[in-house]
């Protein structure tokens, strides 16, 4: 352990504002992952209705969305609602709010995981138990209220380790943010790097964090889906 034993007792990208510095990025790539994470999953339940409705007029745009978010790179859209922002809105009332890069990555990140959300509940819905259905009809339940008391909560109970791998993509790809000036954790590894010269110092502990993170969030969606799907195990033998 000398080598380890002779960076912390030499190099300077251990100092005390070095790790302030890497605290305000892992704030803010929580704050922005979070929120795109809320606002997204919000969206995706009434998208994912539509998609998997019957009737065209609604499936159909629904459809165009998701493949189109879907389909291309979220540094595409990302730097397409950054620089379009830029273009568009300059001289518009919303430009206070949309010269923060904060707000169009936030956008490009609610928007691409809606999408991909919006499948994965749709997958989840559309293979809902018939017999589920015909009970809640049988009960004399109208369309809404089987949907909000039967077939959503049953979908995203199924959806649970797809939508898992989802939070965990949405984390990792909050990376490029960096790209558009945005100081999160993956921007003040870089800050750091071009400050020392030490870019493996700084990288690898940006990607010990981004592991504890991802651990983190592997660990609370095993709890939730052994809380949610506790009805499907097998009672113990007494």
């Amino acid at each position: 352990m000398e080598w380890l034993e002779q960076i912390l007792s030499s190099n300077s990208v251990f100092k005390l504002s070095t790790f302030v510095e890497y605290w305000g990025g892992l704030t803010q790539t929580v704050q922005l992952v979070f929120l795109s994470l809320v606002i997204g999953l919000l969206l995706s339940f009434p998208l994912a209705l539509m998609r998997s409705s019957d009737n065209p007029y609604l499936s159909r745009p629904v459809w165009l969305f998701t493949y189109v978010f879907r389909g291309t790179p979220l540094i595409v859209q990302l730097y397409l609602i950054y620089y379009g922002s830029s273009f568009t809105l300059q001289d518009t009332f919303l430009w206070p709010v949309f010269k923060e890069a904060f707000y169009p990555a936030l956008i490009a990140f609610v928007l691409n995981t809606a999408a991909y959300t919006t499948e994965i509940l749709r997958g989840a819905i559309v293979t809902t138990p018939r017999g589920e259905i015909e009970a809640a009809k049988a009960y004399g339940m109208s369309w809404w209220k089987r949907t909000h008391r039967i077939i959503v909560p049953s979908a995203f109970r199924r959806a649970l380790p797809a939508y898992s791998n989802e939070v965990i993509f949405m984390l990792h790809a909050s990376a490029i943010a960096s790209t558009v000036t945005i100081l999160d954790l993956t921007g003040a590894a870089y800050n750091i790097y071009s400050r020392y010269y030490a870019p493996f110092e700084a990288f690898i502990f940006v990607a010990f964090v981004y592991l504890l993170i991802s651990f983190s969030i592997i660990y609370l969606f095993k709890h939730l889906e052994n809380k949610m799907m506790a009805h499907m195990k097998p009672a113990e033998a007494k």
